[in-house]
């Protein structure tokens, strides 16, 4: 039962941060002419379109993208307790507490990977255009940009990806 629980926790948690991806995407205007984009907005279509028959966009947000990521760590977490030797209770309060911790976490550590990516990328990507990074940049310089106003940059290193990581891992620590 312990593999299937990781199977289950590892496949809708990779369905939960894809629809995650395209929901910030979209908050974040990003050019979905980017290869990638598109890749994220084709993986995630069939699950989206049918959703948003019914549920109709609330200005920049995507309802139909909230709604789908909530769904699948709903049932993530649903398939998880009934996998789990020792089930909880996850009638009322303490399963939305949990599926509301679970989700913050689902944004906290996206972040915390796509900073860290978008850190090393830097080093890789000198000069040209890389669909990757032009991804990742959209998505972190929004978190970036007002730390890197307070913080100098030092011997020619942006420190701001380093505060962000540690801020953002201080934060997971809390909600954990």
């Amino acid at each position: 039962m312990e593999a299937v629980a990781f199977l289950v926790n590892t496949l809708l948690g990779l369905a939960s941060f894809v629809l995650l991806l395209r929901l910030l995407l979209q908050i974040v205007r990003a050019d979905f002419r980017n290869p990638l984009v598109r890749g994220v907005v084709q993986l995630t279509n069939p699950v989206i379109v049918p959703l948003r028959r019914w549920i109709p966009a609330v200005g920049r947000i995507d309802s139909a993208s909230v709604i789908a990521i909530v769904a699948i760590t709903a049932l993530k977490l649903w398939l998880l307790d009934l996998l789990s030797p020792l089930p909880t209770t996850l009638a009322g309060l303490p399963f939305l507490r949990l599926l509301a911790i679970d989700l913050v976490r689902l944004l906290l550590q996206s972040y915390l990977y796509l900073i860290l990516l978008y850190a090393l990328s830097s080093f890789f990507t000198q000069d040209g255009y890389s669909p990757g990074r032009a991804i990742l940049g959209s998505l972190c310089e929004p978190l970036l940009r007002p730390i890197r106003k307070r913080l100098p940059v030092v011997s020619g290193f942006d420190l701001s990806p380093l505060a962000a990581l540690l801020a953002l891992q201080a934060l997971l620590l809390l909600v954990r």
